[in-house]
């Protein structure tokens, strides 16, 4: 029997909220577009990102919807069958995220730490992949309260401070001379032809996450007050943030340069060490403060998906053992295999090329357009609670503003989006060849269409297995 616990503080849920979104490592990938990184993140955060804060918010103040977030949220609406594919979507995509989070991870500790090779030796980064994910899994069995100060130590140390030292590094930088990198001010600020549409699912990964903080809604201070207060808040801050991070990488360290893995670092070196290399223990610093960020963003992402899978095990559609849980609440068999899948996941990408191959590329792809399909499901079901005469009864704490004609314009804003951030996915990345680009689209789309049957092929004989059991008892 799970122990009670503690209510979150506001500023708790807000940081572990924001630790499953905002982060740094991403910065490199929005820097390849120059200043159209700009208009993205905006056109991303304002008609994508904010719709599903605001959506969510309402859709987990519903009385008797705040259990098991996206899961209640779909299946009560749509459906038991299409809440489990919406809970499945967000939890598998993030077994592929979790490898390149820990990636970034590496190659900021290999350079802090002056050891190249274990960002450059396969089996050596491997090793690291499952030493700093499994102890960051066992970590997580302390419970709710300890993810929470961790997210909140690695919100401050690894996201904030770092990004504010980057905006004041680079503001000395540029005030004593130093000129903006071509490849930011060559680009047009808005998209001009195909390849610039294709960068558009990279910037929507930036923003996907700030839901999945919803299963532990019962853990804040006054939900139906809080929830979307700090949901208003985390668009701000995000959007904010992204701007600034991308926009001064982009600005430092020309396209030509640029590493997607370690590009945050390198434009810190160029902010920092340029006339003064004596500073170089300041980098290495900043180096170990970033890491730390997207450790606190793994750890808050362990549990959050999970949490949202043991309310499925409990409505009986995962085996019985999947719902158990330890005495401080936290689902132990669901989060050893989540560590398996993860180690397999870890194991295909590490020993198949690492970040330069179409095997990643695609499986970075991938990971989007899954967790969008489970983003369409929840706009979809947003339509039904607006449009269906019976779901205005339903009693909630918070309603998106602008009556019933603002509802369906921001919900269908962020559903158009999503669906544009699909197709854009399946225009190859221009660094791959042709008989590359060709692999990537295939590989794609077969994995693309398998994973979005596998829910309801799961769903469709397990539910079946459960009835046939049911009526033998």
């Amino acid at each position: 029997m799970a122990t009670d616990k503690k209510k979150l503080s506001q500023f708790s849920f807000f940081a572990m909220t924001a630790s499953l979104f905002i982060t740094v490592y991403e910065y490199p990938t929005f820097a390849e577009s120059g200043v159209m990184l700009i208009f993205y993140l905006l056109v991303c955060g304002i008609f994508w990102f904010l719709p599903v804060a605001l959506c969510s918010a309402e859709l987990a103040t519903i009385e008797g919807y705040q259990e098991g977030g996206i899961f209640g949220w779909v299946g009560k609406i749509l459906g038991e069958k299409y809440g489990f594919a919406a809970i499945f979507f967000q939890w598998f995509q993030i077994t592929v995220g979790f490898v390149t989070m820990i990636y970034f991870i590496i190659g900021a500790l290999a350079y802090a730490l002056k050891i190249p090779e274990i960002n450059s030796n396969s089996m050596l980064k491997f090793l690291c992949v499952l030493v700093i994910f499994w102890a960051l899994t066992f970590m997580q069995f302390k419970g709710t309260q300890l993810t929470a100060k961790v997210a909140k130590a690695g919100f401050i140390f690894g996201i904030i401070i770092p990004v504010l030292l980057l905006l004041v590094f680079a503001i000395k930088y540029f005030v004593s001379g130093h000129a903006v990198a071509h490849s930011f001010t060559s680009k047009g600020f808005f998209p001009e032809n195909k390849e610039s549409f294709a960068a558009l699912v990279s910037f929507m990964l930036a923003y996907m996450g700030v839901e999945a903080s919803a299963p532990h809604i019962k853990d804040l201070d006054n939900p139906q007050k809080n929830y979307p207060k700090i949901m208003v808040i985390l668009v701000v801050v995000g959007i904010t943030l992204s701007t600034i991070g991308g926009s001064v990488v982009s600005m430092v360290i020309p396209d030509s340069k640029l590493s997607l893995n370690t590009g945050v670092v390198q434009a810190f070196e160029a902010l920092i060490l340029t006339g003064h290399p004596a500073m170089a223990i300041v980098v290495k610093i900043i180096a170990v403060l970033l890491a730390f960020g997207v450790i606190a963003q793994v750890s808050s992402w362990i549990v959050s998906p999970t949490e949202g899978l043991r309310t499925v095990a409990e409505k009986g559609l995962l085996p019985a053992k999947f719902k158990k849980v330890n005495k401080n609440g936290v689902p132990v068999p669901l989060i050893y295999l989540q560590g398996i899948v993860v180690t397999v996941w870890a194991a295909i990408l590490t020993f198949g090329g690492g970040g330069n191959n179409v095997s990643f590329l695609t499986a970075i792809s991938l990971t989007v357009i899954i967790y969008l399909s489970a983003y369409i499901l929840l706009f979809i079901s947003y339509f039904f609670l607006v449009l269906k005469p019976k779901n205005q009864s339903l009693v909630r704490s918070y309603q998106v503003p602008g009556g019933k004609i603002g509802k369906l314009i921001i919900s269908a804003s962020g559903l158009i989006i999503s669906v544009l951030a699909i197709i854009s996915a399946f225009i190859a990345p221009s660094e791959l060849k042709h008989a590359e680009a060709s692999t990537y689209i295939m590989t794609l789309s077969a994995g693309f269409i398998i994973t979005l049957v596998l829910p309801f092929v799961f769903y469709h004989f397990y539910s079946k297995h459960k009835k046939t059991v049911a009526k033998g008892s």
